[in-house]
């Protein structure tokens, strides 16, 4: 692909960060701590689940590669950062500007789709128990885990593409620590509306397609739950929906602001980018550990089997 569109600006500058020397420090190790968790807490979740054959199952599958893809995610946007921290001139080129807008949209879009699937999954499990191996076959499972990625990279292809064109000759100052498509159509002194309405129908598509299927499966599940007379039985029933609901609610709400609100450089866009590209790859580990049993267990037995094969 021809690259004269960019030859004006070879490069832009990721502002986001501190510019205070001593900040950055602290900045720095923070977000490699958070880095390192991220791939330690995903890993684990990842080895549990492939080694423990009672969590075989269609929700743990969905697990699994929800464990990959915020493993893919936070390596695309956390080792940038860290690297613009001990940098003294914060620049990425926009190749690779554009590439990292790439993956964090496709990123994004994948774990849109995942968490829509395991809504439905929750909803097939609790509204339908004795049909549940019938609606989840393994094929099924498949074939919607893979569409969820598949849809997800063409979209960020066919937005990456429309970016690629643009051209870039005005300021080179990104106030963020990542590049999203975004953030570039302020930069293009050619025109960006096209690529702003494909951008904001495809996030209005993708985002509220996959919204609209947790709602109505929630809807499902919130009033099977209730029908249930046994307290016992509503408290397991929700057990099983907390974590997914917690996963949903923290990358759902600053991935919709993130992508829906116009760019201006407002914190706010910073903290939302942060939120769902470091902060919910940490979090969704420890979310499935904390809160769900099964997880638990699995981790409990695996590290008893560790101790005593060291001593």
């Amino acid at each position: 692909m021809a690259l004269v569109n960019h030859s004006t600006i070879i490069e832009f500058l990721l502002l986001g960060v501190p510019e205070d020397h001593h900040t950055q420090a602290l900045v720095f190790v923070l977000f490699l701590v958070v880095y390192l968790l991220t791939l330690s807490g995903n890993l684990l979740i990842i080895l549990v689940i492939r080694t423990n054959s009672h969590l075989h199952t269609p929700m743990y599958f969905f697990l699994n590669h929800l464990s990959f893809l915020d493993l893919c995610y936070s390596s695309v946007t956390v080792p940038k950062m860290l690297e613009n921290l001990l940098s003294e001139k914060k620049a990425i080129s926009v190749e690779d500007c554009l590439t990292q807008a790439f993956f964090v949209l496709a990123f994004g879009g994948t774990e849109l789709c995942l968490l829509a699937v395991m809504a439905y999954d929750r909803y097939a499990a609790i509204c339908y128990p004795l049909l549940y191996g019938q609606m989840m076959s393994n094929e099924l499972c498949v074939g919607l885990a893979w569409g969820s990625w598949g849809l997800a990279f063409l979209d960020a292809f066919i937005n990456t593409l429309l970016a690629w064109n643009l051209d870039f000759c005005e300021t080179q100052v990104i106030s963020n620590f990542i590049c999203e498509i975004p953030s570039l159509f302020p930069l293009s002194c050619s025109n960006s509306s096209d690529n702003f309405a494909v951008l904001l129908g495809s996030a209005l598509l993708h985002a509220c397609g996959t919204f609209i299927l947790v709602f109505f499966s929630y809807a499902r599940i919130v009033s099977t739950i209730l029908s249930i007379t046994s307290t016992s039985g509503r408290s397991k029933a929700f057990s099983t929906c907390s974590s997914h609901l917690t996963a949903v609610s923290l990358f759902y709400s600053s991935g919709f602001l993130r992508y829906l609100m116009p760019t201006s450089g407002s914190p706010w866009e910073l903290v939302f980018s942060m939120q769902y590209s470091v902060v919910t790859p940490l979090a969704n580990p420890l979310v499935y550990s904390l809160k769900n049993k099964e997880v638990k267990a699995s981790l409990k037995n695996m590290l008893q089997k560790s101790l005593q094969h060291l001593r």
